[in-house]
This record gives C-alpha cells, structure tokens and sequence, in this order.
C-alpha cells in the first residue's frame, strides 16, 4: 500500500480495518451518495493494519471526505489527528475521522458515532416493546435523568466503551460489565471514570445468570464470540419456573455483532421469550451520522436501510 491515497477526483471517503472485506459501511455510503446525488463520490474498503494507519492518515488531502475506523484502529488513531470531539475523547475510541479542508491543508476531526447509533439502536427497540419511557431520554427535575433498570455489557473493548456512553444517556449509569479476563480492563476503567458511571466488572462466567435478570443486555463481543453463553441462557430459562414477573420472559438484547443476521444469542433470546435488536440497526445507523459528518447533509436513513437489508441474508 502507498503511503500517500490520493482523492483528488472528487470527493472520497473509506472504511479502513483489519480485516475488512467483510464491511457493509461500502453499500451504506454509496446508497446515501446514490440518494443524495453525490454522484462524483466515492467509498472503498481498505485493508489497512496498525502499523500502516500512520502513512494513510498523513496522505490524507482535499480530496478526501473522511474515514470510517472498524478495529483495531479506534483507538490507535487518536494521536494522529488535530482535533477529538468530547464524545470521542471520554469513550478513548475514535471510529469517524473527518476531513476538514483548512487552507491549503486539511485538519483532521476524530469522532464517535457508534454512541449514536447504539442509542438510536436501542431506542427503536425499547419502543418496539412499549418501553416509551427507556426509549426517550427521562429526565427527573432540573436536567437530571432519572435512573432505569439493570443492564450487562459483554465485551471490554472499544465498542464496550461507546456503549457504557450509550447506556448512560439512556439513563443506566452503572451497569454489570463481564469481560474474558478482568486483567484487559484497564482501557474501559479509564473510559467509564472519564464518563462518571461506575460499572461492575466479572468474568463471563457468571454472564448467563445475570443477562437472564437484566432489562437489557448489550453484547460487544465478536461474531461467535457469545455462542457459548447462547445455550447457557437457553438452559437457564428452560429449567427456571415461570412466575409472571416478566411476561416477554427477558428483557432486551442488542447484539453488535451482524454476522450471521440472526446470531446464536439472538436466537436463544428470542426463542427464550426476549426481544432482540440486531447488530444491523446499529451499524445503520452510526453510518447515518457519518454520512452527516462527512457531506454536511441529512443522511437519507431510508435508503441506506433499504440497501443494507438487500445487502444482509434473509
């Protein structure tokens, strides 16, 4: 790969990852330059490691709209740039960079947009299920937000500390988060007091049990990543009488994880009686924001939705 990506033929922008082939952010940007008659716009997929970040970003030119960061590069991108939004700075992950022409030069805008598309994720499934008052931001008194119920994190990575952020504005403040070793949390340690919530960290052996007595559970963890605690919620419901307390059985699940579709702990949730929002809403709609960012326009929502669900299997 060169050092210098030049975009000069019109505007450009790219999803930039390790692997990557498998990103959808392509099909979602190119249905939003395709509505919004962007038509000398472009977006690629670029396979572009750690070590080779330094050389994209310093190429970066007036040609060039932006970047969408998928791991591992959210966090090793943060030095590199001029600027980092609050957001982006408290959640310590950076997954849009903004290209902003100033002069005869550039600056370069970090900012996290997984925050928005999680909240907005959530909130369309909350509201799905009659949860109104989760779904909207509920404020009690002068611009202080009122407590909600339980909810478990899976996962400690970058995407653990937009949802921690994510949580917080839906007014969960602390939540329980289980983690593959507690050793590997310092970085989300550090994310969560920079927020001011206060999570509880465990190991994933005691995930299933508390996922089942949550009201929402959001799990981070890679595909596959959360297949073994799938059958263990599926046990654990199956051998639990049934009192009434909740009649859907469970609470809410958002798994970020899109492939397949219909991940395994998706489908033991619902089979358990839960409600379950899939990864792809969420990567919809952390697009959508992007799409504003980049091109200073109101992202067309539906037609990237309708594309994306083209693109996704049944």
């Amino acid at each position: 790969m060169t050092a210098r990506v030049s975009g000069a033929d019109g505007r450009r922008a790219a999803v930039l990852g390790h692997p990557v082939a498998h990103s959808l952010s392509p099909v979602l940007h190119r249905a939003a330059y395709a509505a919004l008659g962007l038509e000398d716009w472009r977006y690629d997929a670029l396979d572009v490691t750690e070590d080779q970040l330094r050389g994209v970003v310093d190429g970066l030119d007036h040609g060039w709209a932006g970047l969408s960061l998928t791991m591992p590069l959210k966090q090793t991108v943060i030095p590199m740039l001029d600027h980092v939004d609050p957001l982006a700075e408290v959640t310590g992950a950076v997954n849009t960079v903004v290209v902003q022409r100033v002069g005869s030069g550039v600056s370069l805008v970090g900012a996290n947009t997984d925050v928005h598309g999680l909240v907005t994720a959530l909130r369309e499934g909350l509201a799905a299920q009659g949860i109104a008052e989760a779904a909207s931001m509920a404020v009690a008194g002068a611009g202080t937000q009122q407590p909600r119920g339980s909810a478990v994190v899976l996962g400690a990575g970058a995407t653990a500390a937009s949802t921690l952020a994510g949580l917080a504005e839906l007014g969960y403040p602390e939540v329980d988060v289980f983690v593959r070793s507690l050793a590997r949390t310092g970085e989300l340690q550090r994310a969560a007091h920079r927020m001011g919530v206060s999570p509880r960290f465990h190991t994933l052996a005691g995930a299933a049990a508390a996922m089942v007595e949550a009201d929402l559970v959001v799990s981070t963890l890679p595909a596959h990543g959360a297949d073994d605690l799938a059958r263990e919620v599926g046990s654990i419901v199956a051998a639990r009488p049934s009192d009434g307390a909740r009649a859907s059985g469970l609470g809410v699940l958002l798994d970020v994880a899109y492939e397949p579709r219909r991940t395994a702990l998706a489908a033991a949730w619902r089979d358990a009686g839960g409600a379950s929002v899939g990864g792809e809403r969420m990567l919809l709609h952390q697009a959508v924001e992007q799409v504003r960012l980049m091109t200073g326009r109101a992202a067309p929502v539906d037609a990237m939705s309708a594309a994306l669900s083209a693109a996704m299997p049944a």
